[in-house]
């Protein structure tokens, strides 16, 4: 039996949406693998090292985690049954021992205190429906000296390359798809700031990365993607489709711009953040 503070995102990401990140979880990936090389060198995992992975969806940051810590352990926790069972599956496929995964809420679900030497996730902090309960609960998993280190979306630039890109689409999503709401919580870096702070954790430190996101193969594939993802297809839902077809020609012209030899590649943003137990 699971206990959930969240049931909005345990209900979503059980639903279709987290389906749709288990079937496709190299598109995921491959859109966000750009911020593993700053998340792991932020996180410093020893080979020791016991290591959480909170919303760890298809679980690709939880097995490089376990690659890290080839001495010690690593463990997955999320939401979504159908993402874990893709996690597991791939884990088993590498052949890693020191790897575990969990389905639970990370606000509220056991852990042992004291239980991790790193924290770590790229981007699922963001979901949680109390921010300071579930920071709190996390210090008290980790030891004494331990560390934490996740991601969290940067605000848009209205100007930007992804505005360029998507401008036909973006008069179309007015509205947080069931899996998306919370994204925008932690955008400010002085609230991740307070939140921390007010959780227990020191040496609190925020600051900006830059990365070129992979989306696809060409314009084709990559406009594919984009109207695949959840938010698109939650907001496209009652329109018509011949209008879709229209905005989705425009966003594939415009996604040309972004073409390049190892595929399209828009450049994104995030913070980068670290503390302290």
């Amino acid at each position: 039996m699971h206990t959930y503070a969240n049931r909005q995102q345990a209900a979503a990401w059980n639903d279709w949406e987290g389906a749709l990140w288990a079937e496709h979880p190299a598109r995921y990936d491959g859109m966000m693998g750009c911020f593993n090389a700053p998340l792991f060198a932020a996180a410093d995992i020893g080979a020791t090292d016991r290591v959480l992975d909170v919303g760890c969806g298809t679980g690709q940051t939880t097995r490089l985690a376990a690659r890290r810590a080839r001495d010690g352990h690593a463990v997955g926790i999320d939401l979504s049954a159908p993402m874990l069972e893709r996690a597991r599956r791939d884990a088993e496929a590498e052949e890693l021992g020191n790897v575990t995964f969990e389905q639970g809420d990370a606000q509220v679900h056991p852990l042992p205190d004291g239980g991790f030497d790193v924290l770590i996730s790229r981007g699922g902090v963001m979901f949680f429906a109390d921010h300071v309960a579930a920071f709190s609960h996390l210090r008290r998993a980790l030891a004494p000296a331990g560390r934490l280190a996740f991601l969290c979306p940067h605000p848009a630039d209205p100007e930007g390359a992804y505005a360029r890109a998507t401008a036909a689409l973006s008069p179309y999503l007015r509205e947080a798809s069931p899996a998306s709401t919370g994204m925008g919580s932690l955008l400010d870096p002085e609230r991740i700031r307070r939140v921390l702070a007010d959780s227990g954790f020191g040496d609190v430190e925020v600051a900006p990365h830059e990365a070129p996101m992979a989306f696809g193969a060409d314009a084709e594939d990559a406009a594919d993607f984009l109207f695949s993802m959840g938010p698109t297809r939650h907001n496209l839902r009652d329109v018509a489709p011949e209008t879709i077809t229209r905005i989705r020609a425009d966003v594939q012209d415009a996604l040309r711009e972004f073409e390049s030899p190892d595929g399209v590649r828009i450049g994104g943003a995030v913070w980068m953040v670290t503390a302290t137990a």
